[in-house]
């Protein structure tokens, strides 16, 4: 029985051209130090592939040290739907403990809705401009096509949630803003939301009132490397989205025909006296392969999908930095121009001119950390990825096989039944 993604098309293979890879020349502008194998060797004292849990194992191991040294932890969970006279929508609890003087209690717990973490990526982007903030999964959903209050959707929605705070909560810079604690420890948000006294920093005071008056002249090519590094990426990423939910949609519906296709050995073997059994083995065989192909289904939609989408919207949140970067150096270069083109001898250059080149080596100097910073949980969070979806493969291509030499015993009795005898022969040794 072919399996369905064995003739996939090759019109949209993604990294079909000859030129380097982008995640590679981003690692020689930003001192990625990890090792880089030619035709995809594995270096000496790793897992094989088959080993693959042993290696999400140690992975998660890495992770639990990590966090030792941590002093802050954020848990999005217990999704509930309130059903309102004018809404209907879902809150999460976060729990928050932290050892941080910031905090008056050791420990927290709220509910918070979408629009909450909608306001606290707003203020912090308001108040944080020369920083990257984590992308939000979005919010609205094709009616009809997706229900947002099924269990699969807000489980989704959760994890992805869950993930936003735990990226502010790593970056050590935004962890310590003003308008996170309020939204981690704030029983009444709404009431700190019409007060209205978080006002914006200076820098994104400044970096608000930018207008589109000033044009860059050229951008810096570490800069002009980044941009194009993210289009690239950001490309391959949209077209492996792309092909990933074809495949899906391919195995759903190889999985209806599966369903469909076991019973009818089973109605079969009662018409059949003496192939009843093997009948009825073969019917049991496809339904374990279904469901094996079900489990791997959902985990292509549950774990592999978000990642990929999750990080398309990092990349334009990146973009979005990388652009206010650019508006506050047209701005610097403008002033200087006009500061040289006055006929007046001026000795020192004027206070406003200062402050613009400062605020833009700050741009440049936060923009470049937290650049830094994605590429290595891109790193980090792509070798789980792949890892595991290596591993789910593995484990749906052994159910299977099991499924189907599990058959072979029964099928050699009714042979040698009838004077024959059936040799069977594994696929790996020929």
């Amino acid at each position: 029985m072919p399996h369905p993604l064995a003739g996939s098309s090759s019109e949209e293979a993604v990294g079909g051209d000859s030129t380097p890879s982008p995640d590679l020349l981003m690692a020689r502008s930003f001192g990625d130090k990890d090792l880089i194998l030619p035709n995809g060797g594995t270096p000496a004292g790793t897992s094989s592939p088959a080993s693959s849990s042993s290696l999400l194992n140690r992975l998660q191991l890495d992770d639990d040290i990590d966090g030792e040294t941590r002093d802050l932890f954020v848990i999005v969970d217990d999704p509930k739907k309130h059903v309102c006279t004018m809404e209907t929508y879902i809150t999460y609890r976060i729990t928050t403990k932290s050892t941080r003087v910031e905090f008056d209690l050791p420990e927290y717990s709220v509910r918070r809705r979408y629009q909450d973490f909608d306001w606290l990526r707003s203020k912090l982007e308001e108040s944080q401009p020369t920083h990257l903030i984590p992308p939000l999964p979005e919010k609205f959903v094709v009616k009809g096509v997706v229900d947002r209050f099924s269990e699969e959707f807000v489980e989704t929605r959760r994890k992805a949630l869950d993930k936003f705070l735990k990226r502010i909560t790593d970056h050590p810079v935004l962890s310590f803003n003003e308008h996170f604690n309020v939204f981690l420890t704030a029983k009444d948000l709404n009431a700190y939301k019409k007060q209205g006294i978080a006002l914006l920093t200076r820098m994104g005071e400044s970096v608000k009132h930018v207008t589109g008056g000033y044009k860059l002249r050229t951008r810096p090519l570490e800069f002009a490397a980044i941009g194009d590094y993210l289009d690239t990426f950001a490309l391959k990423l949209g077209t492996i989205d792309r092909i990933a939910q074809r495949i899906i949609k391919e195995e759903i519906e190889y999985l209806v025909e599966l369903r469909e296709y076991g019973p009818v050995y089973s109605t079969w073997s009662a018409l059949e006296g003496e192939l009843a059994e093997p009948l009825e083995g073969v019917s049991a065989c496809i339904g374990n392969c279904s469901t094996a192909l079900e489990e791997l289904t959902d985990d292509m939609t549950e774990d592999f999908l978000p990642v990929l989408r999750e990080y398309i919207l990092y990349s334009d949140s990146m973009k979005s930095v990388l652009k206010k970067r650019d508006q506050v150096q047209a701005e610097y270069e403008a002033k200087l121009e006009a500061v040289a083109l006055r006929k007046e001898d001026r000795p020192k250059v004027p206070a406003d001119v200062e402050k613009c080149q400062d605020r833009m080596e700050c741009f440049n100097a936060d923009l470049k950390a937290d650049m830094e910073r994605w590429q290595n949980n891109k790193r980090q969070d792509f070798r789980q990825l792949l890892m595991g979806m290596a591993d789910k493969n593995i484990q749906y291509y052994e159910k299977c096989l099991m499924a189907w030499e599990s058959i072979i015993p029964l099928l050699q009795e009714k042979q040698e039944a009838n004077g024959f005898q059936l040799v069977f022969i594994p696929w790996w040794s020929l």
